[in-house]
């Protein structure tokens, strides 16, 4: 087990690395940020002062270790229009889209295994037809469509929930802000756990333990759930982790459409205005939380399916 997570740690390192790397060349394919800095009309002794303080005036390789250096140590920067450190502005913004994602992926999570354990246990039923009719709406449907359809049938028609906003305001809670943006980023996912779940049961409840379990008289609860849906939860862990590493980085379009002050609003915001230290700085956190999250989940699998380790 040791070395497993070893291994994993690792490749995760090496990952992040590669990340940082693509992001700092892509980053120097971009105009000159001294200009986007001061404007068209800055004077060339002041361009030259801010490119010297920016290291710009280095080497390229210099430039690159020094990349390097301050990214291991979470210095990206300053933001060129609130001039505050990089991840001061994302770590402020990361609780609302960590209370967005992790709401949205608990509701799925549920709803969805719900959903496959049913149509599995009653596979080609009446049930199971409208259940997989439904996970392949969720899935072709995109999640901004479902947002802007949301806002118009329940914030305008209806005028059951407010369409725009976040639930703290002045210091009070205010629940029914997060209820729209938490079931529409939820509603792709639960259409595709309930999709895998499905189909990782009815593949297990053929199995030859289950079927020693029917035999043997067990408790038609005890199969399902501790027989089956126990052994059939290796899949359901690796498509839950995926979306709530997608989730937790921020999802762009619907924190936008709902004004959600997530770090996905906020990088939407700085693409519009330029902000490339916080672009730059988004997409490592981003990319560190892909890595954490899989290896987190990877150590999980192992634990869950000790056949893993042999791989």
């Amino acid at each position: 087990m040791v070395s497993f997570v070893v291994r994993r740690l690792v490749y995760s390192v090496l990952v992040v690395f590669g990340v940082v790397t693509i992001v700092f060349f892509i980053m120097n394919l971009l105009p000159d940020p001294s200009r986007m800095m001061m404007g068209q009309r800055a004077d060339i002794a002041t361009q030259t002062a801010i490119r010297h303080e920016l290291g710009l005036d280095l080497p390229p390789w210099q430039r690159y270790l020094r990349f390097v250096e301050h990214a291991a140590t979470g210095d990206f920067g300053r933001s060129f229009t609130s001039n505050r450190p990089v991840l001061s502005s994302i770590w402020d913004r990361f609780g609302a889209t960590a209370t967005l994602a992790i709401s949205s992926m608990i509701l799925a999570s549920i709803v969805g295994i719900g959903i496959g354990i049913v149509s599995a246990i009653k596979s080609y039923s009446l049930f199971d037809n409208a259940s997989m009719l439904f996970a392949l709406v969720g899935i072709s449907v995109p999640s901004f469509v479902m947002g802007l359809l949301a806002m118009l049938v329940f914030g305008s028609w209806l005028d059951w929930l407010p369409v725009s906003g976040y639930m703290w305001e002045g210091g009070e809670l205010h629940i029914e802000y997060l209820v729209l943006p938490m079931v529409v980023l939820a509603f792709r996912p639960v259409s595709i756990i309930a999709r895998v779940t499905r189909s990782s049961m009815l593949e297990v409840m053929t199995s030859d333990y289950v079927r020693t379990a029917k035999a043997k008289g067990a408790p038609w609860k005890a199969i399902v759930f501790r027989h089956a849906l126990r052994n059939a939860l290796n899949p359901v862990v690796t498509t839950v982790s995926a979306w709530l590493a997608g989730l937790l980085v921020g999802v762009y379009f619907i924190e936008y459409i709902f004004n959600w002050p997530g770090i996905g609003l906020q990088a939407v915001d700085a693409i519009t205005r330029s902000d490339f230290p916080i672009i730059q700085g988004t997409v490592i956190f981003s990319a560190l939380i892909f890595v954490v999250v899989n290896f987190v989940v990877d150590i999980i699998y192992a634990w869950l399916d000790p056949r893993v380790k042999l791989g």
